[in-house]
């Protein structure tokens, strides 16, 4: 179980959101959620690895049972020359896991390392990707690292090196990393924090969103900008048959994807009433619910609806 002062440490991550989730989600609840879409080529407690097409495989992590050593999802996209790791997790095992799980697949351990945004669950365990003969590049926006330098505390040397001497985006406009045959698309976005990526390839179709896409989980609002959150998600949806990796959930549909819009809809609608009736997010949370007709989305606590009515009124400036 997680403990207060674990909890207080975690709290501007996701980490926290989902360590209680799993306290107070039901054994159905935590079974349906995330299940199996592709082939699983290699699982462990904390997640598993699906294949979603040639050359690119998912992370999904399954931490409900309190595994922490990745939380988040991630993946792999392989080319002739090279292998991008897509995310740092929680902890270096699970960055460990998923090289280990690359030189397996490909016979190439990661040659890069994308991390979508700079939350503990995503970024702090990115230094178990290096060795002493492997040292993939790292690339991060210059958010992304800032932040868990300063934020990730308590600040470890070797996930220092690792963001210190990460490859910084270009701002503004999409880097492309060519891995011999296959070009992957490092996009600079941002809404669930100022430091957001995805990570994407063309042939086939799939989208690693980060935390800007949840899939059965009501996302964390902590560090979010609703409407900057909006577009974003608005910017990586395609008009072909895509597969989306979520920040946390089980891999995505377009129709899922869509579902996730309509939530973020439902509480943008919500958070605007309360507002205009002159509520504090306590409040206008304190009674909001989702339609039936979205399905079931895993909630720890009626907190985290305040959490993302007052995002809302953070960024309307009440």
């Amino acid at each position: 179980m997680t403990d207060r002062r674990t909890f207080i440490r975690d709290a501007s991550s996701c980490a926290a959101h989902i360590a209680l989730a799993a306290a107070s989600t039901s054994w159905l609840a935590r079974r349906a959620w995330a299940a199996p879409a592709g082939r699983i080529v290699a699982a462990e407690p904390f997640g598993r690895l699906e294949k979603v097409a040639e050359g690119v495989w998912a992370l999904i992590s399954t931490p409900l049972n309190n595994d922490r050593t990745t939380l988040s999802n991630g993946g792999l996209i392989a080319g002739r020359n090279g292998v991008i790791a897509i995310e740092g997790f929680m902890m270096p095992e699970g960055a460990r896991w998923l090289a280990n799980q690359s030189k397996t697949l490909t016979g190439k351990w990661p040659t890069h390392v994308a991390v979508t945004h700079y939350h503990a669950d995503h970024a702090n365990g990115v230094a178990g990707y290096m060795t002493e003969s492997e040292h993939p590049r790292v690339h991060a926006t210059q958010a992304t690292r800032g932040a868990v330098l300063e934020k990730n505390q308590p600040a470890e040397a070797n996930r220092t090196a690792a963001l210190g001497d990460a490859v910084t985006l270009e701002p503004s406009s999409p880097t492309t990393v060519d891995l011999g045959g296959r070009a992957v698309k490092i996009i600079p976005r941002m809404g669930h924090t100022s430091s957001d990526i995805t990570v994407e390839v063309e042939d086939p179709s799939v989208v690693f969103c980060g935390d800007l896409v949840w899939n059965g989980m009501i996302p964390n609002y902590v560090d979010a900008v609703p409407t900057k959150l909006a577009a974003s998600v608005a910017a990586l949806r395609r008009s072909r048959e895509t597969n989306y990796v979520p920040g946390h959930g089980g891999l995505a549909t377009e129709a899922d994807v869509a579902n996730y819009v309509a939530v973020l809809g439902e509480i943008e609608q919500a958070a605007r009433r309360a507002i205009a009736a002159g509520q504090t997010p306590e409040q206008g949370a304190a009674t909001f619910k989702l339609p039936p007709s979205l399905g079931e989305w895993i909630l720890f606590s009626p907190a985290f609806h305040q959490r993302a009515f007052a995002a809302w009124a953070r960024e309307l400036g009440r």
